[in-house]
């Protein structure tokens, strides 16, 4: 297998990305990787084709609103892989800076403007690697990318392909509906958690709380 079959993966992170006019102009060679490649499984591949139909059909502020509704509003679905992991603990910030060290250790500058942890980015890494190395990488946040699009399947999003194609290409087992709908009252929990809390609470009548 060469390694020009693992653009594959930095076609399934671009469609995970913020649906930019370029991505939208991208998407028909987006679709010939995807339709050409051996490691994505033809179920999946048929979903990944969905998904970037559904990209395409949808207007473009239409499409934006509701990437940013996905995945920007809730930590459960969010694509900062260690966000799942650490939260906003102190030990993220770790993990980001041995991340990026893999990166450059291997020749690539990460630009100022993107985190190490996020998915579309780590994707681009591993397109570029070997298959050891992408399975393996894969193989170690697998768990990260079934939470996240068993919450993708729960909200019936099409994005939820990307990360079934993600688990198919290292043998993982297909997303679960069922585990999906019965993570719901957690992930809505953890969704709370991640809504900013306001600076002041709402304020009282006049003169409420005063002895």
């Amino acid at each position: 297998m060469e390694r020009g079959d693992l653009v594959v993966l930095k076609a399934i992170g671009a469609l995970l990305d913020y649906p930019r006019p370029e991505l939208r102009a991208a998407l028909p060679e987006i679709s010939e990787v995807i339709g050409a490649s051996h490691l994505v499984r033809p179920k999946d591949r048929l979903s990944l084709l969905r998904l970037v139909e559904s990209i395409h059909a949808a207007k473009p502020l239409v499409a934006e609103e509701r990437y940013v509704e996905l995945f920007d509003r809730g930590r459960a679905t969010s694509l900062y892989l260690f966000e799942h992991v650490h939260g906003e603990a102190r030990e993220r910030g770790g993990a980001m800076v041995e991340l990026k060290a893999v990166y450059a250790a291997a020749g690539f500058e990460l630009s100022s403007r993107e985190l190490p942890d996020y998915l579309p980015v780590v994707l681009e890494y591993l397109s570029c690697r070997d298959i050891a190395e992408a399975k393996a990488m894969l193989g170690d946040c697998a768990h990260i990318l079934r939470a996240i699009g068993e919450a993708l399947l729960q909200r019936g999003s099409d994005y939820a392909a990307a990360l079934q194609a993600l688990l198919g290409i290292i043998g993982e087992p297909e997303l679960n509906v069922k585990a999906a709908s019965g993570r719901r009252v957690g992930r809505e929990d953890l969704d709370a958690e991640w809504i900013e809390r306001p600076a002041f609470e709402p304020a009282g009548p006049p003169g409420a709380g005063r002895g």
